[in-house]
């Protein structure tokens, strides 16, 4: 037995081993510790015993009996030990009582969703704490993932714990006055944390695939714990369906491979028919489509064209319209303005990329100039079109994504 495959199995459960300790115990540090000692026994008997046949029961148990432990030695007082002695499965010994552990872990689990992204804190921090605390990662590997030190990883999910326990934030799923802003607080984190891997912001990789699939992991459970809300399905369907390109998005060496340029026949299909199923679930449950859907919807065009050719680039603007509706943002109008230019006319994209230009909107984000570099180069305009991938490459902060913008320069050059 590795401690890999032991990693990986912690990685699995620790969310749901954690959420129930967080009912039991009603304090997140002291959850985390527990949580941690119960991996620590792990590590020292699975090598040798093997996996056990529920390895959550197992882990659950062992933290509960070091809670009890933790109590006696406080010698808390009298009614508060019979409290938590009450609330806490007996001493693990044997096989542990599996039904009772797995009590209410479905509410655990969704109440857990809602803490780590609660909207008291910053949107870094919640990000941090999602994956700690549901992903399994340990504060190194998320600092990895997002190209920052351990140190300011670390002190940044501190600090989320501390704004968390000065906010009294309680453990209990939002009531239905709140429920919706805070549920859109929860797919926005899971949302940063997948385009992340989808498209990292920095660094020599184009791809991080652990923070694609751990925020589809997360996605799909939450789908689970509140099936019903149709832009749950949506950000799943969204997901899935970008995820789906992922093997053709780089080339053997890891370099960037733009839209119009993948190989379309490397696309999941397993990936495909699961994102427009999730997409289908979504409009069935009714109401105006929200952004993540709307998303997902365009994202469904692009899979189910066989080429860049046949896509339905007027749909596809269309959709963007209705996007900008919901959810306006400048990224959107851009993203639209490519889907113009697509359907319409490279002249009418370019000027609706002109005028985003103009109004500053999208100072300093690299996508801008890259856009208006491709119009460029469709209408013939290559020495302008240089100057634009150019003003691209300089914008961002990925090694890949810079080098295809010297590329496309340089071959606007030639």
């Amino acid at each position: 037995m590795t401690q890999a495959a032991i990693e990986a199995v912690w990685r699995i459960e620790s969310p749901r081993l954690l959420a129930t300790l967080m009912r039991v115990v009603r304090d997140l540090e002291t959850a985390e510790e527990l949580a941690q000692d119960a991996f620590v026994a792990a590590l020292a008997q699975w090598p040798h015993e093997g996996i056990p046949p529920n390895p959550d029961a197992w882990l659950t148990a062992v933290a509960k009996r070091r809670a009890v432990d933790r109590f006696r030695r406080a010698r808390m007082a009298a009614e508060k030990h019979e409290r938590f002695a009450r609330d806490l499965a007996p001493e693990y010994v044997g096989a542990p009582d599996v039904a009772a552990i797995d009590d209410e872990i479905g509410d655990d689990l969704l109440r857990l969703i809602f803490i780590a992204c609660h909207p008291v804190l910053s949107t870094d921090a919640r990000v941090a704490l999602t994956l700690r605390l549901l992903g399994g990662l340990t504060t190194a590997e998320i600092a990895r993932a997002f190209l920052t030190s351990e140190a300011t990883l670390a002190q940044r999910i501190v600090r989320a714990k501390r704004t968390l326990a000065a906010a009294n934030v309680p453990f209990e799923v939002p009531d239905r006055s709140e429920r919706a802003a805070r549920l859109g607080s929860v797919l926005e984190v899971l949302y940063l944390i997948f385009n992340e891997g989808y498209a990292a912001t920095a660094g020599d990789d184009v791809l991080r695939p652990q923070l694609c699939a751990d925020a589809l992991r997360l996605g799909r459970v939450l789908a689970e714990l509140v099936p019903d809300e149709a832009e749950v399905h949506g950000l799943i369907a969204l997901m899935e369906l970008q995820a789906s390109r992922m093997r053709a998005r780089v080339d053997a060496r890891g370099e960037a491979i733009r839209l119009a340029a993948q190989d379309r026949s490397r696309w999941d299909q397993v990936l495909i028919r699961r994102g427009l199923a999730a997409l289908a679930r979504a409009q069935r449950l009714g109401g105006t489509l929200g952004p993540y859907a709307l998303q997902a919807a365009i994202a469904a065009e692009h899979a189910r064209a066989a080429t860049v050719e046949a896509t339905n680039w007027a749909r596809i603007a269309a959709l963007y319209d209705a996007l900008a509706s919901v959810a306006p943002s400048p990224v959107v109008e851009l993203n639209r303005a490519v889907a113009v230019g697509m359907a319409f006319g490279a002249a009418e994209g370019l000027a609706l990329v002109d005028a985003l230009d103009a109004s500053g909107a999208l100072d300093g984000y690299h996508l801008l100039p890259a856009v208006r570099g491709d119009f460029l180069e469709t209408l013939q305009r290559r020495s302008e079109a240089v100057t634009a991938f150019e003003r691209a490459a300089a914008l961002t902060r990925n090694e890949r994504e810079r080098r295809l913008l010297l590329e496309r320069a340089a071959a606007c050059r030639t």
